[in-house]
């Protein structure tokens, strides 16, 4: 069996940096052809060169998800200009601290227009043209927040809640078009944005303690799994949400 993405073309949203940037990377290597789309061009232009550089193959697309009309534009774009979307990582997402007691109305929306409003809308118009050809792959980007309560994170726990949920629906809707649509559940994860708190041996101790395997994830991990479940062998896996937490959420 072989785990590979050659000719597949390959849509990630939040693109820029972070995971979404090291996930666009590993497409790459794995032989997509990647769409990389985030509001950030500059940076969506470096991430580019990088990729080309490893004779990678990778296109910028502006596109800020909560605009509904930015993602059905972009998203015809793609389509019209390669002639189909095999597969879709909605990365994108938003994840600041909230206590529940100081959410203000603009704290609500702006988390749920992108962590869940836009995530929608854009697999509500890559499965319209996944439909279409009669194949597809979505990837979720959830949390371990949607499984278990953070403190301080109640809007951001809300919104990834509704991640899963919304990938059991689609998957269900979607499974005899042959479009599987699936979550992946990550811990915290080692990125140059991480960084500078994970290198704190302090706060990485005390993440470490609600870890049982005692590391935290990295993008080498996460896209292990989008590698299976993006895959054509992975066809009888859809609506399920990979954890991917190192046991945080087993406890």
């Amino acid at each position: 069996m072989e785990f590979n993405l050659n000719n597949k073309i390959a849509v990630v949203t939040g693109a820029s940096k972070g995971i979404g940037a090291g996930i666009s990377k590993e497409l790459a290597i794995a032989g997509a052809t990647v769409m990389l789309c985030a509001r950030n061009t500059d940076q969506l232009n470096d991430l580019k060169n990088e990729i080309e550089k490893e004779n990678g193959a990778a296109y910028v697309f502006q596109l800020d998800i909560s605009s509904v009309d930015q993602i059905n534009d972009v998203f015809k774009r793609i389509n019209d200009r390669f002639g189909r979307i095999d597969i879709l990582i909605n990365n994108a997402g938003l994840g600041y601290n909230h206590a529940a007691i100081d959410v203000k109305e603009a704290d609500w929306d702006e988390m749920m227009n992108v962590n869940l409003k836009g995530l929608f809308f854009c697999s509500q118009q890559a499965g319209k043209y996944m439909i279409k050809n009669g194949y597809g792959r979505i990837i979720n980007m959830s949390s371990q927040a949607s499984l278990v309560a953070i403190k301080d994170h109640a809007v951001y726990c809300a919104s990834k809640g509704g991640v899963n949920l919304l990938t059991k629906v689609l998957a269900l809707e979607w499974a005899e078009k042959g479009v599987t649509v699936n979550g992946i559940a990550p811990t915290f994860t080692y990125t140059p944005g991480t960084a500078e708190r994970l290198d704190n041996p302090e706060y990485l101790a005390s993440v470490l303690s609600r870890i049982p395997v005692k590391k935290v994830a990295t993008i080498k991990d996460i896209f292990s799994a989008i590698l299976y479940l993006t895959g054509t062998h992975s066809g009888m896996v859809t609506g399920s949400t990979l954890v991917i937490d190192g046991g945080w959420t087993i406890q």
